[in-house]
Order: C-alpha cells, then sequence, then structure tokens
C-alpha cells in the first residue's frame, strides 16, 4: 500500500485498511449449494460491508482461464479458517464455488482494470499487455463477460459465467447487455492463454 502510495492516502482520510486473509471469518449459509457446501465463510468486513466493489486486474488464470470480477471474489473468503480450509472450493470445483460465492455476496459494483491486463500463464508467471480500458457495472457476469470479448475469449463456453447465467446471476449473452462508451471491437485484442484453453478463443480453432 505505502509502494502504491494509498497508505499515506488511506491514513488522512482514517480509512482502515484490512489484510481479509486475517480478518475474523463469519459462518454463512450458502445461498448457491452448488458445491454441495451448506455454509462459506466469509470475512468479517466482507459481510457486514453496505456496499462491496470488486476491483481486480484483467489477467488470464492458469486455472479458470480468465480472473475478473467473479474469480476475485475468492479473496473475500479468509485464507485461514479453522475446521474449513480455504482450499476445499478448490476441491469442490472451481467454477461452481465462483458462482455460489457469488450468489452469497454478489459485488455491487464490479470494477475490472483493464489498463494494462496480463496474459500467458497468469496470474503469477503471465506477461503484461497493455489494453487500455476499464470495464464496470452493476452486473458483475456481463462485466466479466464483456472482458472476456475483449480478451477474444468466448464467455459462452467459460463454465463459471454459463453457471452463473442459468442460476440468474446475471447477464452473459452480447445482445442482452446494455453497453455505453467504448465499441468492443475497437478495443479487443487476442490475448494469449495455456495451449489446452485455445479452443475457448473466439476466432480460432478448437
Amino acid at each position: 500500500m505505502d509502494n502504491l502510495g494509498l497508505g499515506e492516502v488511506l491514513r488522512h482520510y482514517r480509512v482502515p485498511f484490512v489484510d481479509l486473509n486475517h480478518d475474523e471469518p463469519v459462518k454463512t449459509a450458502n445461498l448457491g449449494r452448488l458445491t454441495g457446501l451448506e455454509y462459506l465463510y466469509l470475512s468479517r468486513t466482507v459481510a457486514t460491508a453496505d456496499v462491496l466493489i470488486s476491483l481486480p486486474k484483467l489477467k488470464t488464470h492458469h486455472w479458470a482461464r480468465a480472473t475478473l470480477s467473479l474469480k476475485n471474489l475468492f479473496g473475500t473468503l479468509p485464507g485461514i479458517c479453522s475446521g474449513w480450509p480455504k482450499n476445499e472450493l478448490h476441491w469442490r470445483g472451481i467454477d461452481k464455488s465462483i458462482v455460489d460465492i457469488a450468489l452469497t455476496r454478489a459485488p455491487d459494483l464490479a470494477i475490472v482494470d483493464g489498463i494494462v491486463g496480463m496474459e500467458g500463464d497468469g496470474p503469477l508467471n503471465g506477461t503484461p499487455k497493455p489494453l487500455g480500458a476499464i470495464i464496470k457495472g452493476a452486473d458483475p457476469l456481463a462485466v466479466d463477460a464483456t472482458c472476456r470479448r475483449l480478451m477474444q475469449l468466448d464467455p459462452e463456453q467459460m463454465a463459471s459465467l454459463v453457471l452463473g447465467y442459468h442460476e440468474r446471476l446475471g447477464l452473459l449473452r452480447e445482445p442482452e447487455i446494455r453497453q455505453v462508451g467504448e465499441a468492443i471491437d475497437s478495443l479487443r485484442q487476442a490475448f494469449e492463454t495455456l495451449p489446452h484453453f485455445q479452443g475457448l478463443c473466439l476466432g480460432r480453432p478448437a
């Protein structure tokens, strides 16, 4: 926070900064139940917030194909909870877990920073990819679908988005999404992914 210059700003305005990995866990009924889990453990800061904003970087992911506003919700669960390790969600299926978390506590606003994104073997070993876009909206599924179209990744072949769409989490198909600002075609770029995801790329052979 200090390296970014945000620490000084937060201190000036007396805004607390909380590492959610060490926040108090709150046992919360799982409103999705796609994973079969009856409860999730959210951080108290998230569970009690009046407004929740998901602010991820636009980037590829070696498991989830791309990590955007919905995948970012994994960070709302404390990293360590006695008797309920966070890895349980990976074992139950990442796509189902993403939708379960979102149905339990969806962000009120999603803002994806795509000014400089990441392609390749993200989120740790990828390559910076300038895109020059900020994508935001009150429907996180529609925001993520739009981001994937900007990355030339087919959102209708992304399991988490398709599951979320069927569970009425948000909109998926391009004609359904009311978009203002720059047109997708004016900014879209092909983001490189791992070889086993190449079939999900728009305009490329499976």
